[in-house]
C-alpha cells in the first residue's frame, strides 16, 4: 500500500508542474459509485495522443448480517487516443491489483470461472494482481467536463484464504490460488479537466 501511494505521489508531482489546459483530468466512476465503492482517478498527459490513468478505490464497508464488502484496488493504465486526448475513442493496457474481504452476500452467478454463489455462506480474504486491453470512449460535455464509458477484459491472479461463514474466524482453506480470465474493467466517468 505503501508503494503504491508512494507512486502516486511520484506520478504527480512529476506532472504537476507542467498543469495547462487539456494535460490533467480527475475522475469518478459513477458504477462504483453506484454500488457503494469510493473511488477516485487522475489522469496525465503524456504526448498529443498518450495519457496515463491511474484509478482506485477503498471500500471499508461492514454490512447487516455479517456481510462484507471491503476492499482497496489500484489500476494504473497507458492509453492511445485515436484523435486527440480527452475526447472520442481511445484504446488501453491496464494493470490491477489490491487486496479484498468479501463474504455474506447471495450471489447468484457463475461466470467466467468465478462462483459468486459460495459467497452466501463463506467469506474470502486475500489479494489479487492482473493486466487487461481496454476499449473506451469520451463525449466532450463542455471545456472543463467529459463523460467517458470503458470496457477492459484480461487476466487476474488471486490467492485467498477461504472461511466457513461471513463473519466468524473458522478457515477452512488456506493460501489457495485462482485465475481469472474475464472483464477487468467497466467505468462510466464523469471527468473534470484542468
Amino acid at each position: 500500500m505503501k508503494r503504491i501511494i508512494l507512486l502516486l505521489a511520484v506520478i504527480f508531482v512529476g506532472v504537476s508542474h507542467s498543469v495547462r489546459g487539456q494535460n490533467v483530468a480527475v475522475k469518478t466512476n459513477l458504477l462504483s459509485d453506484a454500488v457503494l465503492n469510493p473511488n477516485l482517478g487522475i489522469e496525465v498527459g503524456l504526448a498529443p495522443k498518450w495519457t496515463l490513468d491511474v484509478s482506485g478505490q477503498f471500500n471499508a464497508w461492514e454490512l447487516s448480517n455479517n456481510r462484507r464488502w471491503k476492499h482497496w484496488a489500484a489500476q494504473p493504465e497507458i492509453r492511445y487516443w485515436l484523435c486527440d486526448r480527452f475526447g472520442a475513442h481511445f484504446f488501453g493496457f491496464h494493470l490491477h491489483g489490491g487486496q479484498y474481504n468479501i463474504g455474506g452476500f447471495d450471489g447468484r452467478l457463475n461466470l467466467f470461472g468465478t462462483d459468486a454463489r459460495k459467497l452466501k455462506n463463506t467469506r474470502y480474504q486475500g489479494w489479487f494482481v492482473g493486466a487487461g486491453i481496454a476499449y473506451g470512449y469520451a463525449w466532450i460535455l463542455d471545456r472543463h467536463w467529459n463523460l467517458e464509458t470503458e470496457i477492459g477484459f484480461g487476466y487476474s491472479y488471486t490467492r485467498y484464504d477461504r472461511f466457513r461463514c461471513a463473519g466468524c474466524g473458522k478457515r477452512v482453506e488456506t493460501d489457495k490460488p485462482h485465475h481469472y480470465i474475464g472483464p477487468t474493467k467497466a467505468a462510466v466517468n464523469l471527468v473534470y479537466l484542468f
